[in-house]
């Protein structure tokens, strides 16, 4: 399953400091609304739109609303990006390119390159020497 309201959700600004705000602690609308240049309103509607999109979670306390991150939504944003790391990982550790600029190891692997970087270094050396 992807989450894509999750990631749709989080592309503002604004929503996404709330989020932000919110996965430090469980906090009331009227305090985020507080550190912020929106209206209290503003913050409910974004809350909503984090609300539906499975990132927060809503907890009442009398007649207090108290808003807290849901960890299932950001863990399937999580496995959504996931899939595409090992992917990434694994196509990198068969590219010879990569395997060439790993730190911790030579540059040039080939004796042709090596080759190639010692003649424009002449080049360059010459060149400098003409002017």
């Amino acid at each position: 399953m992807t989450n894509q309201p999750g990631f749709a959700a989080l592309a503002d600004d604004t929503r996404r400091t709330i989020f932000e705000r919110v996965a430090r602690r469980p906090v009331s609308v009227g305090k985020l609304a507080a550190g912020l240049d929106v209206s209290r309103p503003a913050v409910s509607q974004h809350l909503k739109v984090l609300l539906d999109a499975g990132l927060v979670v809503q907890r009442r306390e009398g007649s207090r609303c108290f808003y807290q991150v849901d960890p299932r939504g950001v863990q399937a944003m999580r496995d959504y990006l996931d899939r595409f790391w090992d992917r990434a990982l694994a196509e990198t550790e068969r590219s010879p390119e990569a395997r060439a600029f790993r730190p911790g190891r030579p540059r040039f692997r080939t004796s042709a390159a090596r080759d190639r970087r010692n003649t424009m270094t002449f080049k360059l050396a010459a060149e400098q020497e003409d002017s």
